[in-house]
């Protein structure tokens, strides 16, 4: 008979491997402010996925993982191209346009286009309190993303550039979760992040000059953007992400608002005003919110099997 802990053990580690998603991917838009003074947008992107490509290949081999089924492909191709490849050089080239706080502001469409291709595409339900989190958390990115840009106005060419990597990356998640239906979250991430290295080949020739000429601290954001944020916190998000829907993943990256704001302050000095903390306490309100269920769900997913479990037990002794 399955005990409650053992019941309850795949959803603990989901929400582990999300939030350890959710804390490099916070982490990253402190490197990158780092890397990109150093490095342009294709050459960052290309050097990013190109170490994260490493180090997932050297995993790949330790664990003896094979090549993914065909019938996963497709998903890996698309999202590759779109997630890996076109979304990381969009933003890097955005955020070079306009503030963190705009980039960020427009950025964080891009889980509610998730929520919106999931429930189209994927079938994906949409409760009230998965819409009423996201609606809390965009509040608060909102709330984050006004108080810290600048003069408020926008370049526009900034502003679209921001709006393609939100669609880029909502487009990536809802193709990558066919995907692992059918192949390890290992494997959807590496040749995902191999078939993004490929498409950004073209910006070889920027990443080999502007490396010999980037300061050593420049280039070793790079390379933790690519071993941390790329290869570990993809292959968790593909973890979480293939034991609970596109929709309520895409609403957990709300917490990185919050986040940023906290290593900012931390790491950078960069105090932040009330209305800042405010809508950091928003976005996570609303992650929390989004991911909750009824008292009675809960507590029925956690009976159910155990009751199951002792009916089953009866029944082979009347056998």
């Amino acid at each position: 008979m399955m005990s409650t802990q053992d019941r309850r053990r795949p959803a603990l580690l989901a929400t582990g491997a999300a939030a350890v998603t959710v804390v490099l991917w916070a982490s990253a838009f402190v490197s990158i402010r780092s890397a990109g003074e150093a490095y342009s947008p294709g050459a960052l992107a290309l050097g990013r996925l190109a170490s994260g490509a490493l180090a997932l290949g050297v995993l790949c081999l330790l664990r003896r993982e094979g090549l993914p089924p065909r019938t996963a492909w497709r998903g890996i191709v698309i999202s590759g191209l779109l997630w890996f490849g076109c979304y990381m050089i969009v933003l890097n080239w955005g955020e070079q346009q306009v503030d963190a706080g705009t980039a960020a502001l427009l950025v964080n469409i891009g889980p509610i286009l998730v929520a919106l291709l999931a429930s189209r595409l994927l079938g994906d339900s949409m409760p009230p309190r998965l819409l009423v989190g996201m609606a809390v958390s965009f509040a608060g990115a909102v709330a984050v993303g006004l108080s810290m840009s600048g003069d408020g106005r926008a370049p526009v060419l900034g502003v679209l550039l921001c709006l393609l990597a939100a669609v880029c990356y909502a487009a990536g998640v809802v193709a990558q979760k066919p995907a692992l239906a059918r192949a390890t979250a290992l494997q959807v991430t590496t040749w995902g992040c191999l078939v993004g290295t490929v498409a950004c080949l073209p910006f070889s020739g920027q990443l080999l000059d502007e490396a010999a000429a980037a300061p050593l601290s420049a280039t070793l954001n790079m390379l933790y953007l690519g071993v941390f944020p790329t290869a570990l916190a993809f292959t968790t998000w593909a973890y979480a992400l293939a034991r609970t829907t596109a929709s309520r993943m895409g609403a957990t990256t709300y917490a990185v608002p919050a986040l940023v704001v906290v290593m900012s302050w931390v790491m950078l000095d960069e105090v932040p005003g009330l209305m800042t903390l405010a809508g950091g306490a928003l976005c996570l309100a609303g992650v929390a919110v989004s991911r909750s269920r009824p008292r009675a769900q809960a507590h029925a997913a956690v009976v159910e099997p155990v009751a199951r479990g002792r009916r089953g037990s009866r029944n082979a002794v009347q056998r």
